[in-house]
């Protein structure tokens, strides 16, 4: 037997309840408005998964260099450890790039960032790590 004191939704609650959620999700539902959100355009986002394609077919191109040209990985190898920045970015641009390619090494690998633009804004960067 229940009493009807303590049923609300069609389950038993017992004495010391108090239907904080509720309240609160009932009020919320009357007095909350809905956010509009704009009507989305995807040409950038299209525009910007294109130029990532092109950086990813760059960057393989790169790689593959890297790994079936001994003389090319080498020389990377010996200008990083001479700390020659320029030349490693010059072998590296050696390999049919035409993005922008930024450069860091320590002992232990080399990173390479490489970025585009669509309409005037970085839209997409690529970051490798690779060890040495």
């Amino acid at each position: 037997m229940h009493n009807s004191n303590y049923e609300l939704n069609s389950y038993t609650i017992p004495y010391y309840y108090y239907p904080w959620y509720d309240i609160y999700h009932m009020y919320n539902q009357q007095y909350t408005p809905r956010q509009d959100y704009p009507e989305v355009d995807p040409s950038l986002f299209k525009k910007s998964a294109e130029s990532f394609r092109g950086l990813l077919n760059e960057a393989s191109g790169m790689l593959y260099n890297l790994s079936q040209d001994e003389k090319l990985a080498h020389d990377v190898m010996m200008a990083a450890q001479k700390n020659e920045l320029d030349e490693v970015k010059k072998l590296l641009e050696s390999t049919d790039i035409s993005s922008r390619v930024d450069v860091d090494y320590n002992p232990d690998g080399i990173t390479m960032k490489m970025s585009s633009q669509v309409e005037g804004t970085d839209c997409c960067h690529l970051k490798m790590d690779l060890r040495w």
